[in-house]
């Protein structure tokens, strides 16, 4: 009966220890996975990934009723985790456009990146999207400037500058840039966009991305 005991507690500790090494967000693909096995994603979908400003764009879909968007943000994602997960979010899906916000959540882990290295990440992830869709469209959107972040932002503006720049030497990519249309009358960031945590964003804060994306949705 001892010997039955320590076995049992033996294999409850490997369990154990295997649920702790799985990486993160693996929770939010795992229910990608069974979204998809429920409910089959259509053909010729705009497919939105990235971090936790698309989480939290649940009503998307009211903002473009003549479009099939589907969402695959999870929160406090980073471009390497895109990266880390891209099999998973690319290869499923039959998109004719891709639209993607993240890279905020890269210098938030790690104050101490480059605009550079950012950039780096993210060409790797546009290069895996190439892998799977050749030619299917892309959009970036900016790296908004969220007030909580604020000494962030001369990062965040050199990232953009940079993708920018990638992206217009690109076929069949645009980048989409809602940094001014969230601005006041004298170019500082609109605070009032903001929910109390100055990072995640009101409604009004979506209808200005949504007016911005609105003339590159395919």
């Amino acid at each position: 009966m001892k010997k039955i005991f320590i076995l049992l507690m033996t294999f409850a500790a490997v369990f154990f220890l295997k649920a702790q090494d799985k990486p993160a967000f693996w929770t939010d693909i795992e229910l990608f996975k069974q979204t998809n096995k429920e409910n089959p994603p259509p053909q010729n979908i705009i497919l939105l990934i990235g971090s936790s400003s698309f989480t939290m764009w649940q009503d998307v879909g009211s903002y473009f009723p003549e479009k099939t968007i589907v969402n695959r943000g999870f929160g406090g994602s980073s471009l390497y985790d895109l990266n880390f997960y891209s099999d998973e979010l690319l290869k499923p899906y039959s998109p004719k456009q891709i639209i993607i916000y993240c890279g905020e959540n890269d210098f938030a882990a790690n104050e101490k990146l480059t605009s550079k290295q950012v950039l780096n990440r993210y060409k790797h992830f546009y290069a895996e999207i190439r892998r799977y869709h050749p030619g299917v469209p892309v959009a970036y959107i900016s790296i908004k400037l969220s007030p909580s972040r604020e000494k962030l932002w001369p990062q965040f503006i050199g990232a953009n500058a940079l993708i920018k720049k990638f992206m217009m030497k690109r076929k069949n990519s645009a980048y989409i840039d809602i940094t001014r249309g969230m601005n006041d009358e004298n170019g500082r960031t609109r605070k009032d966009l903001f929910l109390e945590d100055m990072l995640h964003m009101k409604p009004a804060g979506y209808e200005i991305w949504s007016k911005e994306m609105k003339p590159y949705l395919k």
